[in-house]
């Protein structure tokens, strides 16, 4: 009898503590609710326009021909993504991580790049119209590259292009 009560006490402790465990478990402070992460999949001609992904994940995506036209996708992470003729026009992409993005051929018109990181990101004819680039870390080549083409002021920013750039 002792024993089988020293049984039911001590599972009436586990369940308890596992219990309490679960419920004063505090969550990480960076930890996203419903964070969405789009890795290493197609998303080839796809609409985004006007969504709000702020925060999300693109790493590796292919977004060939993909519609952010006016989508919020300030602090997002791009990585190692394919944007080619995609349309981000008038996007927000203050402080997003764009690493290693192809956005050859891509619409750009009106962009907010503020403060964001495009490192090893290639823009050739890209179209920058109104694009405001102010304080990104931008490859020196490449910035060379867009101050070619670099015209017109962000409606949104006020900045011009060419001096959100730092062009001569």
């Amino acid at each position: 009898m002792k024993k089988i009560l020293f049984r039911f006490l001590g599972w009436i402790v586990i369940l308890t503590l596992a219990f309490l465990w679960i419920v004063l478990n505090p969550k990480p402070a960076f930890a996203q609710l419903n964070a969405i992460n789009y890795n290493n999949i197609n998303l080839e001609n796809r609409d985004f326009s006007h969504a709000d992904l702020a925060g999300v994940t693109f790493v590796a995506a292919e977004m060939r021909g993909t519609n952010f036209q006016g989508t919020n996708l300030s602090n997002a992470i791009l990585t190692k993504g394919i944007l080619l003729k995609a349309n981000l026009e008038g996007a927000n992409l203050t402080g997003a991580l764009v690493d290693r993005v192809t956005f050859d051929g891509a619409n750009l018109k009106n962009a907010i790049f503020t403060e964001a990181t495009l490192t090893r990101s290639r823009f050739f004819d890209a179209d920058v119209t109104g694009a405001d680039f102010s304080d990104a870390l931008i490859d020196r080549y490449q910035v060379s590259l867009l101050c070619r083409r670099a015209d017109g002021v962000n409606p949104v920013t006020g900045m011009s292009t060419r001096d959100s750039l730092g062009c001569r």
